[in-house]
C-alpha cells in the first residue's frame, strides 16, 4: 500500500463512514480498483482509520461527551444507554469474527446489500411517522438496546453501521435528525472496541513504514469525517433518505456490473 493509496482510502471511510451507503463496501471497492494487496496490514488498515472518524465525532460533540462527566448522577445515563446500546455489537462481533472477516472479502455480498439497502431508505421516510423523541433524555433503556440490536445488522458488509443504527431509531420513534445523533455517538464506543480488538489481534503486520500510513490516513479520515458529519446532518433535516437510496442503488448496480465483466472479482 502507498501513501497515496493510504490517502485515497481515508478519504473513502471519512466520507462514508457515518453517512447511510457503507463506508467497509465503499474501501473494499477502492481497494479493488487501486490494486491494494488483499493482505493482514491492509484488513487491519481499513478498521485503524476509523479511529480517526471516532475522534471527529467527539470533537463534533464535544460537550455531549464531556458535560456527563460534571452533571452527576443524571449525566451518567448519556454513558449508560451508549453501553447498553453497543452490547448487541460486541457479543456478536466476538462470536462472529471469522465470519465476518470472510464476508468483507467479497465484493459480491456488498454489492448485493447496496442494492438492497438503498431500495429501503427510498421508502423509509414514509415508513416511519410521527417520531416523539427527540432527545437523549427521552430515549429509555429498552430502546436504546433495539437501536443496538439493529446496528448488529451492519455486520453484514455493504450494510452500513449508520443506516442499520439510524434505522433502528427511526423505528423506536427517534426523529431523523436524534436517530442520526445517536448513530454518531454509538459509533464511538462501537468503532473503538472494534478497532482496538482488530489492533491487538494483528499488531504483528504493523511495521515502522505500515505506522506512518496508519498516522496519514487517521489524519485524512479525521478531517474529512468533520466535514461529512457537518454536511449530513443538515442535509438529512432537509431532504431525508431518498437521495442516499438512489446512490446506493446505482452503485450497487455498478458494482455488479464491474464483476460480471470480471473487471472485480467475486
Amino acid at each position: 500500500m502507498s501513501i497515496l493509496d493510504a490517502i485515497i482510502i481515508a478519504i473513502v471511510e471519512g466520507l462514508t463512514e457515518f453517512l447511510p451507503i457503507s463506508s467497509t463496501g465503499h474501501m473494499i471497492i477502492a481497494e479493488k480498483i487501486l490494486g491494494v494487496a488483499d493482505n493482514d496490514f491492509t484488513k487491519l488498515f481499513t478498521v485503524g482509520i476509523q479511529l480517526g472518524a471516532i475522534l471527529a465525532v467527539v470533537v463534533l460533540y464535544w460537550k455531549k461527551f464531556v458535560s456527563p462527566l460534571t452533571a452527576g448522577k443524571n449525566g451518567w445515563l448519556f454513558y449508560a444507554k451508549l453501553i447498553v446500546a453497543v452490547l448487541p455489537a460486541l457479543l456478536l462481533g466476538f462470536l462472529l469474527s471469522d465470519q465476518i472477516d470472510k464476508l468483507l472479502e467479497s465484493p459480491l455480498v456488498v454489492a448485493i446489500t447496496m442494492v438492497a439497502g438503498g431500495i429501503v431508505l427510498l421508502f423509509i421516510d414514509k415508513l416511519f411517522k410521527q417520531p416523539t423523541i427527540e432527545t437523549e433524555e427521552q430515549l429509555s433503556f429498552p430502546k436504546a438496546f433495539i437501536i443496538g440490536i439493529w446496528q448488529c445488522v451492519a455486520m453484514i458488509p455493504g450494510v452500513s453501521r449508520s443506516a442499520a443504527s439510524i434505522i433502528g431509531g427511526m423505528q423506536q420513534k427517534l426523529t431523523r435528525k436524534f436517530a442520526a445523533e445517536f448513530s454518531f455517538f454509538l459509533a464511538v464506543p462501537t468503532m473503538a472496541a472494534a478497532t482496538g480488538y482488530k489492533l491487538l489481534k494483528g499488531y504483528k503486520s504493523i511495521t515502522p513504514e505500515n505506522i506512518k500510513l496508519f498516522a496519514i490516513g487517521n489524519i485524512v479520515a479525521f478531517v474529512v469525517a468533520l466535514l461529512a458529519i457537518k454536511f449530513f446532518i443538515g442535509f438529512l433535516q432537509k431532504h431525508g433518505f431518498k437521495l442516499f437510496g438512489y446512490y446506493r442503488i446505482i452503485a450497487g448496480v455498478i458494482l455488479l456490473a464491474l464483476i460480471a465483466a470480471g473487471v472485480i472479482a467475486r
